[in-house]
């Protein structure tokens, strides 16, 4: 009887070969790195802003007593509306993340650890 099983010439992936997940994740990959430096600018830019601190402005409608973001200034009937500007704080980790990429991330630190003071041992011979 034929033995069943077990390891066959010949059978499998070949050695070195990448997996069909592997060559789909590297193809998504490409897709999205290539729309990122499309937009670079923009990114940038955005995040520069965002690590500065944001403003926008925004009106109250009288009406409803709710803030809005102005898109278009004509529209917004200044009779009726409160025009405020408003600001975001500016982002320490937008900032970080900038630094690190612009200047690459700092080094851990080793840290030094000092133990001072001493150490009493008594032996006690039991009777």
């Amino acid at each position: 009887m034929p033995k069943v099983g077990g390891k066959r010439k010949g059978a499998g992936r070949p050695p070195g070969s990448p997996n069909k997940a592997t060559i789909t994740k590297e193809q998504a990959r490409d897709a999205l790195r290539t729309i990122i430096l499309r937009e670079m600018d923009a990114l940038a830019a955005a995040q520069i802003s965002h690590a500065k601190g944001l403003q926008y402005l925004v009106y109250r409608d009288k009406k409803t007593g709710k803030f809005e973001r102005v898109t278009d200034i004509e529209s917004v009937n200044q009779d009726e509306n409160t025009i405020e500007v408003w600001e975001k704080d500016p982002s320490v980790q937008a900032f970080t993340d900038l630094m690190n990429r612009a200047l690459d991330k700092p080094k851990e630190q080793e840290q030094e650890v000092e133990i001072k003071g001493a150490l009493r041992l008594i032996h006690e011979v039991p009777e």
